[in-house]
């Protein structure tokens, strides 16, 4: 087996590239890695492919709507037909609900559940065992500094984000002796698609304070992936505000949480 991966050319693949953090992951991994783009969004991917082809890099396309069953598949299928295997993964697809768990729709809530976890989870279990036998590549997995909060008004994300991070912190003490890296990015609130269409348009004016956007969060996340970082957290302030969480007793997180929150528009979606 490890025989017929040392003929394949090694890529590195992106879930939920056609936007965001994981459009700037993708111009990050092309500067040295031949690159598979995933997201629903063809034509955006179309557009990222010319781009890096144009700055002298190889980015393939593949789109495909991961949240339905077999996407997995699909994308290791792909892989094998292409004559590559994955080097390094990038697992960035995910979306969230805002609004309250009980006014919102339930099947959307299993669906970010199977997106944010289930394929995440099942994409990494699907190519870590190459990694492990060639003992090289890793996989960069994204959270968010939700993982270390309660999240009333975005329960369902806030608690796929918690399983991202412990996920990732096991996955990274199995497979560092065997030459893989796991790294977990939790960004903060950034300037991109997701914060927008997650509140309808009705925090525009706060994304001129953010101090990091989606370039400068990409950037800081792949130097700690390829360091070996266990966790990346951009910018001093979300750093500052996760090592609060470790003595703020949880029911006051929770409140505070959700004051925040309680300013969005209620039953809204996002995607990557």
């Amino acid at each position: 087996m490890l025989g017929n991966d040392l003929r394949l050319r090694p890529v590195t693949v992106i879930t939920g590239a056609s936007s965001g953090i994981g459009r700037e992951l993708a111009r990050m991994a092309a500067r040295h890695d031949e690159v598979v783009l995933v997201a629903r969004d063809g034509e955006k991917l179309d557009t990222l492919a010319k781009e890096i082809g144009e700055r002298g890099g190889a980015a393939h396309v593949l789109a495909c709507d991961l949240t339905l069953p077999g996407a997995v598949g699909a994308i290791m299928a792909y892989l094998a037909d292409h004559g590559l295997h994955c080097e390094r993964l990038v697992n960035n697809a995910g979306f969230g609900l805002v609004g309250d768990a009980h006014s919102l729709d339930a099947g959307e809530q299993l669906a970010s559940i199977d997106l944010n976890v289930r394929f995440l989870t099942e994409l990494a279990l699907a190519v870590l065992p190459g990694m492990v036998a060639r003992r090289s590549g890793g996989i960069l997995n994204v959270a968010s500094v939700a993982a270390f909060l309660p999240g009333p008004g975005m329960a369902v994300y806030y608690a796929t984000k918690a399983y991202v991070q412990s996920f990732s912190e096991g996955l990274w003490a199995e497979a560092k002796p065997h030459g893989v890296a796991v790294t977990s990015l939790c960004p903060g609130p950034v300037n991109t698609g997701f914060l927008v269409r997650a509140t309808a348009g009705k925090r525009r004016a706060e994304t001129t304070f953010f101090h990091l956007g989606a370039a400068q969060v990409a950037e800081e996340g792949w130097a700690g992936f390829m360091k070996g970082q266990i966790t990346v957290i951009p910018g001093r302030t979300n750093r500052y505000v996760i090592a609060i969480t470790r003595f703020a007793p949880r029911r006051l997180l929770a409140l505070m949480v959700h004051r925040r929150q309680s300013g969005r528009a209620a039953s809204t979606l996002a995607r990557s």
